[in-house]
């Protein structure tokens, strides 16, 4: 009974979310033989506020590469 739990930033589309849903429950289903029924998948998203690595958090990156 997979549990597939993944973090991602904020700011995709429900039509990108549902995509990757998909996509996930087939990788388990053909790597694993995961039977569907028993497949579960959290997305869990995280504002780009609460994101950070090397101390920059996705906004701060976001808003550095924008043009002023």
């Amino acid at each position: 009974m997979p549990l597939i739990d993944v973090s991602i930033a904020e700011g995709r589309s429900p039509e990108q979310l549902r995509a990757l849903i998909s996509a996930l429950h087939s990788a388990a289903e053909e790597s694993v033989g995961a039977v569907p029924e028993n497949t579960t998948v959290i997305l869990r998203e995280v504002p780009t506020t609460h994101w950070s690595k090397a101390d920059r958090t996705i906004a701060e990156r976001n808003s550095a590469a924008e043009p002023r």
